[in-house]
């Protein structure tokens, strides 16, 4: 898979997380022993398992409106990459730390969130610094055939080589 795929998989999968977390429907409220937040609109568990509020889904929303950007060669796909793996990394030890899970009580990164944005690291790390091969590079590697390629006869009736056949001119 090349990084500009990642991009528009990641992409799609953030912008459709960022607008499930706007909608009170797919929230449930967090449970008693929750760390509390200052920002607690649109507070609760996304699909029960991920802490999100109003600034959370907006988050989610900008990164996957960058990652379709970087799909459709707006921004660098590699370095939408590199800034996500290095966000979501910071993102994932901020949610094991206990007193800075909450972001300064903005952002809730702490229980679920913390496999998924050090998952999402993890893969964008592997597209933003793997080595690709480029397009040129492997057309140059390839062998010419028509290097290798032998005179023939030109066929009597439409003047084109039948390369089945050896010549009767290169036997002689």
């Amino acid at each position: 898979m090349r990084s500009e795929v990642f991009a528009l998989f990641c992409g799609i999968a953030y912008l459709s997380l960022g607008l499930l977390g706007l909608h009170p429907v797919a929230l449930t409220p967090p449970p008693l022993d929750a760390p509390p937040l200052e920002f607690t609109v649109l507070y609760g568990y996304l699909l029960g398992l991920f802490p999100v509020n109003l600034a959370h889904s907006a988050v989610h929303l900008a990164i996957g409106a960058w990652g379709v950007a970087a799909w459709r060669r707006v921004t660098n796909p590699r370095v939408f990459s590199a800034a996500l793996a290095v966000v979501f990394g910071a993102f994932a030890l901020l949610g094991l730390i206990p007193g800075l899970n909450t972001l300064f009580g903005m952002l809730p990164l702490h229980g679920h969130d913390v496999w998924l944005h050090g998952g999402t690291a993890a893969l964008a790390a592997y597209f933003a610094w793997r080595p690709e091969l480029s397009v040129e590079h492997r057309a140059s590697t390839m062998s010419d055939r028509r290097e290798k390629a032998l005179p023939v006869a030109n066929e009597q009736r439409r003047g084109h080589g039948d390369r089945r056949l050896p010549s009767t001119t290169e036997e002689m």
